[in-house]
């Protein structure tokens, strides 16, 4: 793994106002106060990440399909450059006082100047701890401010909240904010759309570039979920929502260009068929698990040529599970998509060095690829199961029920629900393998997810379960080779009764709970800090960064 030299920088920043001229009015950024007092948390270290070139067999598409993911490539690169404002403001005047071309390179990682791996530690000196909020709201905003403010579209997916010329809060669309931009993504996937030989990527592309312009995505969403024979396939557009860990309302910009592998997809089908039954057998009352699954759940395997915006910000994802409209996922179900290509350089670079240094020696032999690959896929497709709607009270979303922990919560869900598929269609014959590859893989990724830490939902996921089965005894420590071993039946238990807790917090909608598990369970402890440490000094790499474009592909 390469190493670079790290310079401290002592920059003091002064951080200008960022207004667009389509918004005709004050707005006071996140970023707009610095502090002398304010000091660097930690040094910029852009060496914990292993560069992976995304490539992928380009000569079976045609010259069409060629230049569509070209033009679909630039939309994304426009959504990296959205993103960099949702999660910090203007780039440009953050990046002028930079000269060394390492921080420069791990300020890009990371789009801003906090470490995404170090629960966002700030690695700049004079910035300040990131705002909850990151750039979606007025940085002096108070959450009894917000949430007696009597604005429209407030809580939506696609509104900044700002200050007018008076102070007060206001909300502006994301149409309006980005209006230049989003009218040329607009464009390029109408062109897109015109080039597109399968007609439900060219329907799909059509109403998405229609979306950009209304903030009006579902119809486009729904058209996503029926299209079935497409080889390229695009995510684009305001999707999830971790960037914003003051409410979890606002949803930020990403832009993912994937080549569908068909013959592993064609493997991967034959699983949603299960989800019915799955949803039947949950350990919870009727009242918890009474909406199936949608029919036309699909379930295929990818390769990442592009990643923007919100998809290459710090830790890369390996999976991804849409649309996250609930109406959409009740009509037409999801789609898992599975990044064949990613998944494959994580296991080899991070998670094998990672069971060398903390697993126990005998049980190392259950660590496999197959595993890996069904445990992440099998993470995606737990998203559809459980409740999406109060129990008490259907007109409520679980999402907005649970606010800033609905995604740690729905992230956890999806996990231990994951494994729980697993075990279920192991018992069924359905899948390859030992049932201990399955369990001794999981938990061993536990560590690999931990060291992005527990500041984003997917850490504060990974940490309630990892302290969650350390109390059940599903797994102990060898305190003199500092090596861990997992106990079968007890991780058993333990995955039932977290499932359990954790479809009964979202069914009541239970704020309050679900904030009580986060403050005890959701945080590192020292013995486990130490030996992620461990990892540390044996250069074993925490993410990858991808190396990305036209000019990789070839194109």
């Amino acid at each position: 793994m390469k190493s670079y030299p790290i310079n401290i920088l002592c920059l003091f920043l002064l951080f200008a106002s960022c207004n667009s001229p389509q918004q005709g009015a004050e707005e006071q950024e996140t970023n707009s106060e610095t502090s002398e007092e304010t000091v660097a948390a930690i040094a910029p270290n852009p060496g914990k990440y292993e560069t992976v070139r995304l490539t992928s067999d380009l000569s079976t598409l045609t010259e069409a399909q060629k230049e569509i993911v070209k033009i679909l490539i630039e939309a994304g690169e426009i959504m990296d450059e959205i993103f960099w404002y949702e999660a910090y403001g203007e780039k440009d005047i953050l990046l002028k006082d930079v000269q060394d071309e390492a921080i420069k390179q791990f300020v890009a990682i990371n789009k801003g100047p906090w470490d995404r791996l170090e629960n966002n530690a700030p690695f700049l000196q004079g910035v300040g701890e990131k705002p909850k909020g990151a750039n979606f709201y007025p940085r002096d905003m108070t959450k009894e401010e917000f949430e007696v403010a009597d604005i429209p579209d407030k809580e939506s997916l696609y509104t900044f909240i700002r200050r007018d010329a008076d102070g007060q809060l206001m909300s502006i669309p994301y149409h309006e904010q980005f209006a230049r931009e989003v009218s040329q993504v607009s464009n390029l996937l109408k062109k897109a759309a015109e080039l597109a030989e399968e007609p439900g990527l060219k329907k799909y592309l059509s109403l998405r570039a229609e979306a950009f312009l209304t903030d009006d995505y579902r119809a486009s969403d729904m058209a996503w979920m029926d299209m079935k024979d497409n080889v390229i396939e695009v995510v684009i557009g305001p999707i999830e929502t971790y960037e914003d860990q003051l409410y979890g309302y606002k949803a930020a910009h990403e832009g993912y260009v994937l080549v569908k592998d068909m013959q592993w997809s064609k493997r991967l089908a034959k699983y949603t068929e299960f989800l019915p039954d799955l949803q039947a057998g949950l350990p919870v009352p009727d009242a918890y698990k009474k909406k199936l699954p949608g029919g036309q759940a699909e379930l295929n395997a990818y390769d990442v040529v592009y990643a923007g915006g919100d998809g290459n910000a710090g830790s890369k994802t390996i999976a991804i599970n849409l649309p996250n409209d609930e109406q959409v996922q009740i009509e037409k179900g999801s789609r898992r998509l599975q990044l064949k290509n990613a998944m494959r350089a994580k296991f080899d670079k991070i998670l094998l060095p990672i069971a060398d240094q903390l697993l126990n020696e005998e049980q190392r032999r259950y660590i496999t690829f197959n595993a890996f690959f069904s445990n992440t896929m099998f993470h995606e497709v737990a998203h559809g199961l459980g409740i999406k709607n109060l129990v008490a009270d259907e007109s409520q979303t679980v999402r907005r029920a649970l606010k800033e922990h609905a995604s740690a919560l729905e992230e956890g869900k999806a996990d231990i629900l994951g494994l729980y598929m697993i075990k279920q269609l192991y018992g069924r014959g359905e899948l390859e393998g030992n049932l201990e590859d399955y369990y001794v893989t999981f938990m061993t990724s536990i560590f690999r997810s931990v060291r992005f830490g527990a500041s984003s939902s997917h850490g504060k996921a990974n940490m309630i379960r990892f302290n969650f089965f350390k109390d059940f005894g599903a797994f102990t420590r060898n305190e003199s080779t500092g090596r861990y071993t997992v106990h079968f039946p007890k991780l058993e238990a333990a995955m039932t009764a977290l499932s359990t807790k954790i479809l009964t917090l979202q069914g009541d909608g239970n704020y309050d709970g679900v904030a009580k598990l986060v403050a005890e369970k959701g945080k590192i402890e020292a013995q486990l800090q130490a030996d992620l440490d461990r990892l540390a000094a044996a250069d074993i790499p925490v993410d990858i960064v991808y190396e990305q474009g036209t000019d990789v592909l070839g194109l």
